[in-house]
């Protein structure tokens, strides 16, 4: 005779068990299309600097003290005045989203130096925002006045002599999140006059970086 208390009851068990996959999978594969859209969304907000293109316009850059600089496409300078130093970067943003430029680090070239980034208190914030639209160009611009900034003798020595200088960028998307370091090089060429720019590498801040992935 069967016991139909213990079938009522299997079949609950089971009944139960398909019920708890079925949510288990709907679950994750909503999970998994929130990432998605999400990533999607974030995608179309993210900027990425690159240098500027030999045919965009001279950007004609003025400091807080009245020094101006003129900027070509594709170019850089670094420049001693009244022994401050003044620096700049012709930019375009290759990405979708509009990038803002958050801060900045410079220090000449040396060889064996370490392809790591800055820390992020090392970034000398910018004293005016900086924006760069996407598809569009512009630039940054730094300057260093202070007579005991530890960077002031070897970048004037480096503005005198030609040598290579590397300036990172702080920046993000304009929500603030996104942040990403991208490394330039103001280099002199041997048959050119003035400093072009080249990007070297990007670090991700808010995001993984690809490269430290494992496999």
């Amino acid at each position: 005779m069967a016991d139909w208390a213990t079938i009522s009851s299997l079949a609950t068990a089971g009944g139960t068990l398909v019920l708890a996959v079925a949510t288990f999978s709907s679950v994750r594969s909503a999970n998994r299309a929130a990432r998605t859209a999400e990533r999607s969304l974030l995608i179309g907000l993210r900027p990425v600097l690159i240098p500027s293109r030999e045919d965009d316009p001279v950007e004609h850059v003025r400091f807080g003290d009245g020094h101006r600089i003129e900027i070509p496409g594709h170019g850089g300078v670094v420049e001693v005045h009244d022994g401050r130093i003044y620096m700049g970067l012709g930019l375009r943003n290759a990405g979708s989203g509009l990038a803002v430029l958050h801060g900045w680090h410079a220090r000449p070239y040396e060889q064996g130096m370490q392809q790591t980034p800055p820390e992020l208190d090392d970034f000398r914030s910018q004293q005016l925002d900086l924006y760069i639209p996407a598809g569009g160009d512009g630039f940054w611009q730094g300057a260093i006045r202070d007579e005991g900034d530890q960077q002031r003798g070897p970048l004037s020595s480096a503005a005198e002599t030609g040598q290579r200088v590397l300036i990172d960028l702080l920046y993000g998307d304009h929500e603030g999140g996104q942040r990403a370091i991208a490394r330039f090089a103001l280099v002199v060429p041997d048959d050119a006059e003035g400093r072009t720019a080249n990007v070297l590498r990007y670090w991700n801040i808010d995001n993984d970086d690809p490269r430290d992935r494992d496999g």
